[in-house]
């Protein structure tokens, strides 16, 4: 059966996503309270080294395990901080494997979505060759590190949007198959 806890992280998640689909962003406010909210609860119901070794060690493990997918544009800052509370509420362990869940669902989600959204507009193919141009412009200085040349970074205008994914979905959905998962 669940506790406190994970539905309370359930219920938060939920509400990230249904904002996320209807407005495109994750409001700070949510992610705050929801912090807060993890961070008395395990005050409350655990041994005083539990602020530090879930708590807190959840919360830094989500948010740099989905850091680099912000720093190349990939992702809202807002997803980073909602996978973070999730953090908070689960531990280290969990936000691992929550955040390991949503890059497994995110990316066919996002192709599908922008596939979707290019679709709508009309420029479905134009949308696939702009999404293969801004994968090769992010892919190329990492490859060209991994082949010895030196390190360029990408200039921003480079990198033209092809739209936007609500990743507050597939965290949401990552979260409660973790959660639900029976052999935790």
């Amino acid at each position: 059966m669940w506790n406190a806890i994970e539905l309370l992280v359930l219920w938060l998640v939920a509400q990230a996503a249904v904002t996320d689909l209807a407005l495109r962003k994750i409001p700070n406010m949510l992610i705050v309270s929801g912090l807060a909210l993890a961070l008395v609860l395990h005050w409350w119901t655990g041994p005083p080294w539990a602020l530090l070794t879930h708590w807190l060690a959840g919360m830094l493990t989500g948010f740099f395990l989905l850091l680099p997918l912000y720093l190349m544009r990939g992702m809202a800052a807002g997803d980073v901080k909602l996978i973070a509370m999730v953090g908070g509420f689960l531990g280290p362990v969990t936000a691992f494997q929550v955040a390991m869940l949503t890059y497994l669902l995110g990316a066919p989600l996002a192709l599908l979505t922008l596939l979707w959204q290019g679709w709508r507009r009309g420029d479905g193919l134009a949308t696939v060759r702009q999404l293969g141009r801004n994968l090769w412009q992010l892919l190329q200085p990492v490859l060209g590190r991994l082949a010895g040349w030196p390190l360029v970074s990408v200039p921003r205008s480079a990198i033209v949007s092809v739209g936007g994914m609500p990743y507050g979905v597939a965290i949401a959905v990552a979260t409660a198959a973790v959660v639900a998962w029976p052999h935790r």
